[in-house]
């Protein structure tokens, strides 16, 4: 036990200076801190290092030597196969080129390839090949051709230029063409969708000449809408709409695909569809009040409970009050038709109302691919016929306008005074009243106003039309606007020819008032009083009113009601009554205070005192109530001349029996 013990304290204290040691000493045999004590490091130093070249012995030289010799030759045979295989690539290339040009190349050979590019050259040999118009190789040509003119002409169409593509689309076979061409402008619509409102104006016009083609492009849009609306594809949907919402507003398509569309999409009332309506209305909105009001007051009712639900998003919520917001204001960023693009008249239109949502359509499918028309020259011939009837023979037209501006250069020569122009189609007269227009909303005051209508050169007669524009436009505001009377007022003063003007249109309004609104009835009376009020207008024209129950209508009763409470306000009952009763104007006051009959009498008493505005007819009470005496007095020297004029002939006829009895 104890030589035991006495080896573990040996073995414990040689641990110690170990790790003293340790601690201390470096390690010279850790990997990163090795002394080296030969000149290779490692077995692999010694195995991987060689001699410089001029070192190593004669025998391994020459065999590098040969080694580098093998390695040229190989690398140099290696380059002279490439060069090979390349020039026989090309001998084969230039074979094949040969035989290509050698080889008759038919029509039907390239159009089994779709899509392949046919050049310019090898066209006109294709050409000169097919002579022969009933073939299918020139009927292949023909084909191609027309679609590559239609597709051009589509996509280069815009608002400037629409008229000059219209009679070269014409030009070409629209009837053979017709699936060509309701795929090229549905294609050009969904990549250009700023450009809908052209389309649809060149699709209206195509369609008073050739109805089917309305017709097929509204069926494809139909069933466009219908696919992507099962698929969920929101930009189809998009474009599709908004198509249909043009040719909606060209008169194209009926009302009813709209609502039924609109329904459609607010039944499913989910984001994307709501928003695919939004647009729809926005588009198209401004032409579905005037044609469907119920229909497009439902269509905003739904609008309404869809809001109210809020099962949408705040996005979707937003449009639908930005929507409701354009409704109110007459949605006048989106016009119906824009003026450049009204191009069909309202007797050309063509609508196709009978096309509806749910029905199955034949799209014709087959229209879109060439076929073989056994017929080709006599359809060719029809269309051509048909073609000079839509466009004519341009060349005789041309020739006969040259005619005329011959004829009418040597009328100009010959004749010594200038012939006067009648303007018939009155373009003139509009342009004057667009700037008439334009001067009185541009303007801040009625003094401003009446400086920049002053300087308007009018002619003789013109001055009228200045009058009519101030009252139509004073109709137009929401309340009445004291500038417009503030206006006319200081023209009345100032010109006499205008108080002339202003009284023929006072009695112009009061013969027509039946047919204003309410509105613009009141509007009317205020200016009128305001006139009235500032003596800037001769009353003498109140004698063309008759207040009676037959010569009045309600809204011309309405119209005296809201000028002379008017008149009353501004002038006060005591003056008003005053000024009615003046005798140098009191003649013209007979119609609206009849005292010719009782029944006339109480009518107008009756009329005034249900406006507040008894205290006019005071003496109209007092004649009422002497009445019956100044009948009976009338009566009495009618019945006293007649008892006179009996005895006088009784008187006669005895003296005839007197002297009768005599002789």
């Amino acid at each position: 036990s104890r030589s035991r013990s006495r080896s573990r304290s040996r073995s414990k204290n040689r641990n110690r200076t170990h790790s003293r040691s340790r601690s201390h000493t470096p390690d010279y045999r850790s990997k990163y801190n090795r002394r080296p004590s030969h000149k290779y490091h490692s077995i692999n130093d010694r195995m991987n290092y060689q001699l410089p070249f001029e070192l190593q012995p004669p025998h391994i030289q020459k065999q590098k030597e040969l080694n580098r010799a093998n390695q040229a030759q190989f690398i140099e045979q290696q380059k002279q196969q490439l060069l090979a295989l390349k020039e026989q690539h090309y001998k084969q290339r230039a074979e094949k080129i040969k035989k290509l040009e050698q080889k008759e190349v038919k029509a039907t050979d390239l159009g089994r390839a779709s899509g392949l590019y046919i050049p310019p050259f090898r066209i006109a040999q294709m050409k000169n090949q097919a002579q022969d118009k009933s073939t299918i190789e020139y009927q292949r040509i023909a084909w191609d051709a027309l679609k590559k003119s239609i597709n051009g002409l589509i996509n280069k169409v815009n608002v400037a230029n629409i008229k000059n593509i219209i009679p070269e689309l014409f030009s070409e076979n629209l009837i053979r063409g017709r699936g060509l061409f309701a795929r090229s402008i549905m294609k050009a619509q969904a990549a250009a969708g700023n450009y809908s409102h052209v389309y649809a104006a060149l699709v209206a016009v195509v369609n008073t000449k050739f109805p089917e083609l309305g017709e097929l492009i509204t069926k494809r849009l139909i069933v466009q809408f219908r696919k992507a609306a099962t698929r969920n594809i929101k930009n189809i949907c998009l474009a599709t709409t908004k198509f249909l919402a043009h040719l909606v507003n060209q008169q194209v398509c009926g009302e009813i695909i709209a609502l039924q569309l609109l329904t459609f999409l607010l039944e499913r009332s989910t984001n994307d569809s709501i928003e695919v309506a939004v647009m729809f209305v926005k588009e198209c909105g401004r032409v579905l009040s005037e044609l469907s009001p119920q229909g497009f007051n439902g269509v905003f009712e739904q609008f309404r409970a869809v809001l109210h639900e809020g099962d949408i998003d705040k996005r979707v919520q937003y449009m639908i009050e930005g929507l409701f917001a354009d409704r109110k204001k007459g949605f006048p960023d989106y016009p119906g038709v824009v003026g450049e693009l009204d191009l069909v008249d309202a007797e050309d239109q063509i609508t196709h109302d009978q096309l509806s949502l749910d029905d199955e359509f034949d799209i014709e499918e087959k229209t879109n691919f060439f076929y073989f028309d056994p017929d080709f020259e006599e359809n060719e011939k029809k269309y051509e016929a048909i073609k000079q009837e839509i466009l004519g023979d341009s060349e005789e037209e041309e020739d006969d306008e040259e005619q005329e501006t011959d004829n009418e250069s040597e009328t100009e020569s010959n004749s010594p005074d200038t012939l006067a122009i009648n303007d018939v189609t009155e373009t003139d007269l509009i342009n004057l009243r667009r700037v008439i227009y334009l001067t009185i909303m541009s303007s801040l005051d009625f003094e401003e106003c009446g400086h920049k209508l002053l300087k308007v050169q009018l002619k003789p007669g013109q001055e009228i039309e200045v009058c009519q524009m101030l009252i139509e436009c004073c109709s137009q505001e929401r309340t009445y606007v004291r500038f417009y009377g503030l206006l006319a007022e200081r023209f009345c003063i100032l010109f006499p020819i205008y108080q002339q003007h202003f009284s023929e249109c006072f009695v112009k309004q009061y013969a027509i008032i039946h047919r204003l609104e309410t509105n613009k009835l009141r509007n009317v009376a205020c200016f009128f009083a305001h006139l009235f009020g500032t003596n800037a207008l001769s009353w003498a024209v109140f004698e063309f009113i008759h207040l009676n129950e037959e010569e009045t209508t309600a809204s011309s009763r309405i119209f005296i009601k809201i000028l002379f409470q008017d008149l009353a306000e501004s002038l006060g009952l005591k003056k008003l009554n005053e000024k009615l009763k003046d005798d140098t104007t009191k003649l013209h006051f007979q119609g609206l205070f009849p005292t010719d009959n009782p029944r006339n009498t109480r009518f107008s008493i009756n009329f005034f005192t249900s406006i507040g505005l008894g205290g006019l007819t005071e003496e109209l009470r007092e004649h009422l109530k002497n009445a019956p005496t100044l009948i009976m007095q009338q009566q009495l020297p009618d019945s006293d001349s007649d008892s006179d004029s009996d005895s006088d002939s009784d008187s006669d006829s005895s003296n005839s029996s007197d002297s009768d009895s005599s002789d």
